[in-house]
């Protein structure tokens, strides 16, 4: 039997929305064509999509593109079999409204029902559904006074909105990306709820001269993981970053850096309850920097002089530090014993320790060394990072 093509993409990603139902209301917006990629990354991470299709939504999608794209026959009309009660009461997690139109989000707010999804969010909102709203408008529609009334007044009743991202004179509809870190959090356990995290990750990049630089080998992946994972569990997350060589999430909120005497000027303005820190930082810098660039043709001698450590300062500024310790070719006990020196001297909360040896791509091997005992954790880096969090949901 042939599979239909949103059945051969199934969990291709993750198995983060594994046995969810996601309830996709498509508006009359031109942002309406965004959704056949966002349909499908929700189902690359396990969710079942079912879309609802106002009549002026038609207008730029087909029943039949958002069939093929989700499995799904798309709701376009309410019939006696009330659609709306049926899926929304027995089968939905999320109701998701991607795009909506000021005129759908002014509806809902006033309990209007004269479209298949404005239907599907009466009943959501009368029975505790988590809805997400991701508005698409001209920007001088989006800042009308009503518009705003109605989306303060759908705030309060619990409903999350997802962007706009203002472009000139467009309030354009959130990133797919953007609308799937939503969902994840959305139905994701909120054990980080009101924490204020900063992750510091990535590498320092310390001068030679105006091309060259002294740096290593980091990706600033497991920074993003732990920023991204941080997110989902509820917290309100800022991430500095170096220099990296993996995307950063367009959603995210975003700090660079580049040497670590940039880093250090950066200290004094944190404000976060818990800091962590993958980062790669060197531990040299350059006595002198170079003007322009040195010549291919000449030798030339370089000194180098240490820079002071971050982690103690950090400490100083924040309770809740956790560090990290990476090592190669030593044994368990070694890296645990230099890794809560270290986690001693500095004043941490806790320890990240790894044999950079053992470190892959996307998955590793760590120890995380607290006050209370180790734990030993293996596998994807959304593992160590959650295993990481974990000690953070512990914080009073």
């Amino acid at each position: 039997m042939n599979m239909h093509p949103a059945e051969e993409i199934y969990c291709e990603s993750s198995s983060k929305l594994k046995g969810r139902t996601i309830v996709m209301g498509i508006t009359g917006s031109v942002a309406a064509v965004e959704c056949f990629g966002a349909i499908r990354e929700l189902i690359r991470h396990g969710a079942k999509v079912i879309p609802v299709l106002t009549e002026s939504a038609r207008d730029f999608v087909t029943p039949l593109s958002m069939e093929y794209a989700s499995g799904n026959i798309p709701v376009t009309e309410l019939t006696g079999a009330t659609e709306h009660v049926s899926i929304i009461g027995s089968d939905a997690d999320v109701l998701l409204i991607y795009p909506a139109t000021a005129n759908t989000i002014s509806k809902i707010a006033n309990g209007i029902d004269d479209t298949p999804v404005t239907s599907m969010a009466t009943v959501a909102l009368g029975s505790g559904l988590p809805i997400a709203i991701a508005p698409a408008m001209h920007d001088a529609m989006f800042k009308n006074p009503a518009v705003q009334k109605n989306i303060e007044l759908l705030r309060s009743w619990g409903v999350t909105f997802i962007g706009p991202k203002k472009v000139g004179p467009r309030a354009k509809v959130a990133s797919k990306e953007e609308v799937i870190a939503s969902v994840f959090r959305l139905l994701s356990k909120d054990d980080l709820a009101g924490k204020r995290i900063l992750v510091i990750g990535g590498r320092s990049e310390e001068p030679i001269d105006s091309m060259r630089i002294i740096t290593n080998r980091s990706t600033g992946l497991m920074a993003v993981r732990i920023a991204d994972r941080a997110m989902e569990r509820g917290a309100d997350v800022e991430l500095w970053m170096g220099g990296c060589s993996v995307p950063i999430p367009d959603y995210m909120n975003v700090r660079r850096f580049d040497s670590v005497s940039d880093l250090i000027s950066m200290i004094d303005s944190i404000d976060r309850d818990i800091v962590i820190v993958p980062a790669a930082l060197s531990d040299f810098t350059p006595a002198e920097r170079r003007n322009g660039k040195i010549s291919s043709k000449e030798g030339f001698d370089l000194e180098l002089e240490p820079v002071p450590k971050v982690l103690p300062l950090l400490s100083k500024r924040c309770k809740y530090v956790i560090g990290f310790k990476a090592e190669s070719g030593l044994s368990e006990d070694e890296l645990v014993k230099k890794a809560k020196s270290r986690m001693d001297e500095y004043g941490l909360y806790a320890i990240v320790a790894n044999d950079i040896d053992s470190a892959g791509k996307t998955s590793s091997s760590a120890i995380i060394i607290t006050s209370d005992g180790n734990s030993n954790i293996t596998g994807p880096k959304d593992n160590i990072a959650d295993s990481i969090l974990d000690q953070c949901s512990r914080i009073a």
